[in-house]
């Protein structure tokens, strides 16, 4: 209905531009919105208003203009003029009974629109170090990515969604550190393990297995391993300094060839770990792009020369310097060091040259809020290479914060004290963990409430809005059980039989659902989703409590079954983008 009324609109508009009323070359970009208030119909447009303050003609006056000019529609009962030059629409309640027919005939397919015309999206997120399970801050913007790209897809874009693997760089090198020195303690050698090293159990279980794999291939006396190394912090020296030179150590006595096989035998383990525990969570990836391709392959080096060619590179103290505050970034970024390692920035560059080579009319980064700082220079880094910045979209999220009681849950990998994504799904279920983590928008702060995710009651949003799904199930089984016939046919044809105002106000609500998908789609909030569901839940529960449906009168028993069943099929088609199931009993 609100598109039939812009496309009214358009006629009335283009014909003032006809006849002189609006001046011809004005672009008139109105808008046509739901009324919050039935007094004030149902829809209402801003045209006159947009239209008379661009033409420098009174808007009151101009209203009534498009309103003489407006096409017949059977379905516009009634149009006013309101306020300074508001248009209202009145709209024949039997006429947005077609909603539901709609729904019936398209199923799963209702709400989806080809907004996105077809257009390459891809959209990069979690792209966690693999350096440790996925804790549950790592949840949410593993949730709230996957339902950006099924909301993108729904709305018509092509999406591809890509994780970003982080398999080269100081990191890694502390973890395979980390992984080598557990495993000499495996092997029974003494050793102090580094204030700085990754300490979860994880390192333990990755260096058992490497002992039963290779046997002893990699151990070396842990005395000198020790040696002469930096004191750590505990003994007063400086912990960052301690592990570089134990990363250092690792790989002299190691060599590349052995350093290379620890390294790996956490990095897989880990990134292995990942990949089953995203896709319990019901999160998959098209693509899963390594870092270290981007050097062995002279991806980085190649960037790099494009910007010194263009002049945005020079070298101060030893260094190579990316010189982006040209671009608007608060500072200079170096992008190799003085002892000719290059940054984890240079990194990004080559990778970000490489989405914008892979043809994506739409690059779409979900990260941290933590890296807001990080944008400037990324967006410098393309502009510098001759792409347009514009083309990168980054959404930041807010991690979600955990409580037990008053107690917040530390959740430091390097410590190994926090709680995995896997343990917080076992303990209140994926469901729960999906619909709770984009509740609200991403970067809103958020404190997930673990007894409000597990309890069974109408508090609990999940669970009020599968119930609702449930609900409508326990009808038919209700139908069923009485031996009664449903003609939905029939049904349909009297559909003029939902005269109650909750059948109105229900029906009016599964028309807007179009209109929501698109707008999360396009705007990448599917909190506006979840919201929607709530209301459309809490909608039918008042509706469920207020009425009969099983009812003597055949027609309205039917009629009341096809709105119901309609209900059902949008609670099952926006569960659905949420990765929620949508269950037939609770």
């Amino acid at each position: 209905m609100k598109k039939r009324l812009e496309a009214l609109l358009q006629t009335a508009v283009s014909a003032l531009k006809a006849d002189g009323t609006i001046p011809a070359e004005l672009d008139i970009a109105f808008q046509v919105e739901r009324t919050r208030d039935e007094k004030h119909g149902d829809f209402a447009s801003n045209v006159a208003m947009v239209a008379g303050k661009a033409a420098k003609t009174n808007p009151r006056q101009l209203a009534e203009k498009v309103i003489a000019a407006l096409p017949a529609d059977a379905a516009v009962v009634k149009v006013e003029i309101a306020g300074p030059g508001f248009i209202n629409f009145f709209i024949d309640p039997s006429s947005q009974y077609e909603v539901i027919r709609r729904i019936h005939d398209q199923g799963s397919a209702f709400g989806l629109s080809k907004a996105g015309a077809g257009k390459k999206v891809q959209v990069e997120f979690v792209s966690a170090n693999p350096t440790g399970p996925l804790h549950v801050g790592h949840g949410r913007g593993a949730a709230y990515g996957a339902v950006v790209a099924k909301l993108l897809k729904a709305v018509g874009f092509d999406v591809q969604r890509e994780y970003y693997v982080n398999d080269a760089g100081r990191q890694m090198d502390i973890l395979a550190a980390s992984v080598w020195l557990r495993y000499l303690e495996e092997c029974g050698e003494h050793i102090h393990f580094p204030s700085n090293g990754y300490r979860g159990d994880y390192v333990r279980n990755i260096s058992a297995d490497l002992l039963r794999r290779d046997g002893e291939r990699y151990r070396r006396p842990g005395a000198e391993v020790m040696a002469d190394l930096p004191l750590d912090e505990p003994q007063g020296g400086d912990k960052e300094i301690h592990i570089d030179a134990i990363v250092s150590r690792a790989k002299d006595m190691l060599g590349a060839e052995d350093y290379r096989k620890v390294f790996d035998a956490g990095l897989n383990d880990i990134l292995d770990d990942i990949r089953d525990d995203l896709a319990e969570f019901g999160v998959h990836y098209e693509n899963w792009f390594s870092e270290r391709s981007l050097t062995d392959d002279a991806s980085v080096r190649t960037a790099l020369e494009k910007l010194d060619a263009a002049g945005w590179l020079y070298v101060k103290d030893g260094a190579t310097w990316f010189a982006s505050t040209r671009l608007g970034d608060e500072k200079d970024r170096v992008v190799v060091r003085d002892n000719g390692q290059m940054t984890y920035f240079a990194s990004d560059i080559a990778y970000h040259w490489n989405k914008l080579e892979r043809g994506f009319d739409r690059i779409i980064n979900i990260w941290g809020a933590d890296h807001h700082g990080y944008i400037p220079r990324v967006k410098a880094a393309i502009q510098a290479l001759g792409a347009d910045a514009d083309k990168l979209e980054v959404l930041l999220v807010q991690f979600a914060v955990l409580y037990r009681g008053e107690e917040k849950v530390q959740m430091s990998t390097r410590s190994g004290e926090f709680v995995t994504l896997r343990q917080l799904r076992n303990e209140v279920g994926k469901d729960a963990c999906r619909f709770f983590y984009v509740m609200r928008k991403s970067d809103q702060h958020m404190d997930f409430d673990l007894k409000l995710a597990t309890s069974r009651t109408n508090e609990n949003p999940v669970y009020y809005v599968q119930y609702a799904h449930a609900r409508v199930c326990s009808v038919f089984r209700q139908l069923d059980e009485k031996g009664l016939e449903r003609d939905v046919p029939r049904g349909m044809a009297h559909l003029n039989l939902l005269v109650e105002p909750h059948e109105h106000s229900l029906t009016a609500t599964l028309a807007r659902y179009p209109e929501v998908l698109e707008r999360a789609g396009l705007h990448h909030e599917p909190h506006q989703l979840v919201h929607y569901l709530r209301e459309l839940a809490q909608e039918f529960h008042v509706y469920y409590n207020a009425h009969q449906f099983l009812v003597e009168d055949a027609a309205l028993r039917d009629a009341r079954l096809n709105l119901i069943t309609a209900v059902k099929q949008v609670l099952h088609n926006g569960l659905d983008l949420l990765d929620v199931s949508a269950p037939e009993a609770m």
